[in-house]
């Protein structure tokens, strides 16, 4: 009896192996050991079910909400979106992250919404990844946060993404046709009181859906990049400031990392971004992990949308 039961262990090991680590299907093995199918098919239950053969499922979409739960959990977010990437190329994150924006903004858009945006490559990416459908929704409201006009090559994709959003949603839209940074506060405040400016600006305040992404302060930074600073400004903000939101440049606290250069900028405070019923953080990207975790402690955002890598790097840290 003893030579029997250990004969079959020996067969279904064999065909354990040959099935799960040879990649054989069931009719290669039972011509190879000169068995029929369903023997082999037995066999192979057997071993399952003796504990030879253990089979463990490792699901990604498991992972990702346990990811998402400890996030939300350690920075007091209503929601965590984690967007998988094939790489951790940039330019894979920041497409990923595009559709899950986008996905993300077509489930909670409803019927007289007033959603205000900022830009650059990610936004971009989200208005480009929206689907215009007919009829869906009614009296969408698209804002701009911040100003929008530069004066370099440089392209900020500002005048993209509020296409994009507009053609998306079917909406209406209101542009800051103003730089986003001035020379001094002076004129600043002067622009600022023109009615129609105001008018605008009112507007984003009164969003109830907020996009938008965090800059760094390295060498490629976009801001750094659109003429609107000097390289003694740039300097200083290196030294001070871990990135920026909506332009406007935060230390490692969250907190307004220059307040001289924040009088002169055009756009939303950003404290009113957290009074939105959505505002929403898209970035990701080993190189915006400071800018993310600042301002995730300033409680700026209450959803996140962000890459599994930098997700977990986030966490972690």
């Amino acid at each position: 009896m003893e030579r029997v039961k250990s004969k079959r262990i020996r067969q279904s090991l064999k065909v354990a192996r040959y099935y799960y680590e040879n990649n054989l299907d069931q009719s290669k093995i039972a011509k190879e050991m000169g068995l029929s199918r369903p023997t082999i098919s037995r066999l192979l239950q057997y071993a399952k079910d003796n504990g030879y053969v253990e089979i463990n499922i490792k699901d990604p979409f498991d992972e990702a909400s346990n990811l998402s739960t400890d996030l939300a959990k350690k920075f007091g977010l209503d929601k965590v979106i984690i967007a998988y990437a094939p790489s951790n190329n940039y330019q894979s994150i920041i497409k990923s992250l595009g559709k899950a924006g986008a996905e993300y903004l077509e489930d909670i858009v409803k019927d007289n919404d007033i959603i205000g945006v900022t830009w650059g490559f990610t936004l971009k990416e989200i208005s480009d990844n929206l689907v215009p459908e007919d009829n869906i929704h009614q009296g969408i409201r698209i804002v701009q946060l911040k100003g929008s006009e530069t004066d370099t090559t440089t392209d900020n994709y500002a005048h993209e993404v509020m296409k994009g959003f507009t053609n998306a949603f079917h909406a209406t839209s209101d542009s800051l046709p103003l730089p986003v940074i001035f020379d001094n506060s002076e004129t600043c405040k002067l622009v600022m009181q023109d009615r129609h400016i105001n008018y605008i600006i009112e507007q984003g305040k009164k969003a109830n859906i907020a996009v938008f992404t965090v800059g760094t302060v390295r060498d490629d930074a976009m801001l750094f990049n659109l003429g609107y600073l000097n390289d003694k400004e740039i300097s200083t903000l290196k030294g001070s400031a871990v990135g920026d939101i909506s332009s406007r440049f935060i230390d490692s606290k969250g907190q307004i990392a220059d307040e001289a250069l924040n009088s002169r900028t055009v756009g939303i405070n950003i404290n009113e971004l957290k009074d939105k019923e959505y505002s929403i953080l898209v970035a990701g990207g080993e190189k915006k992990i400071a800018a993310i975790k600042a301002a995730l402690i300033g409680k700026y955002a209450n959803v996140l949308i962000i890459d599994e890598n930098t997700a977990n790097q986030l966490l972690n840290e």
